[in-house]
């Protein structure tokens, strides 16, 4: 049997590309998107927690975050729980510019998917989580084998 891993990777090459190029339109920059996207969704988040989820270094994290508080996309807390560290959360304005985002991103996700079945939708949709869950899982692993 084929497996066509080869054009999966070209596929997901040009894909990488599509979302990239899609941004020009985009109300906030592509990091802050992601940034704002993932606390959004797992609430505030310290640079090691952020570092941890987004595999990305605290360096850069700390300039994403410094960026995005200038911006008023996001505002320091205290730790909800009672830790030390400090946390990022979304601002008020920052949640409004990632919705709209969001909102711009689905609707043109909308306007090419125009033809395709529901049932293609969520295959496709279902396909795309899976992948992303077996890369997290991919990349861990990785990480686990370095530490030891």
């Amino acid at each position: 049997m084929d497996r066509r891993i080869g054009d999966i990777e070209y596929e997901q090459m040009l894909l990488s590309r599509h979302t990239i190029a899609q941004q020009r339109g985009r109300v906030i920059e592509r990091s802050s998107y992601l940034l704002l996207s993932r606390i959004r969704s797992d609430g505030p988040r310290s640079i090691g927690e952020l570092s941890e989820t987004l595999r990305l270094d605290a360096s850069t994290l700390q300039r994403q975050t410094a960026v995005a508080v200038r911006d008023g996309l996001l505002k320091r807390v205290d730790d909800p729980a009672g830790g030390i560290a400090r946390k990022f959360a979304l601002t008020e304005f920052g949640l409004e510019s990632l919705v709209q985002s969001r909102d711009r991103s689905i609707a043109a996700l909308g306007r090419i998917l125009v033809d395709w079945t529901d049932d293609e939708v969520a295959d496709f949709a279902d396909a795309l989580h899976r992948f992303n869950v077996d890369i997290e899982e991919y990349s861990a692993s990785v990480r686990a084998a370095a530490l030891d």
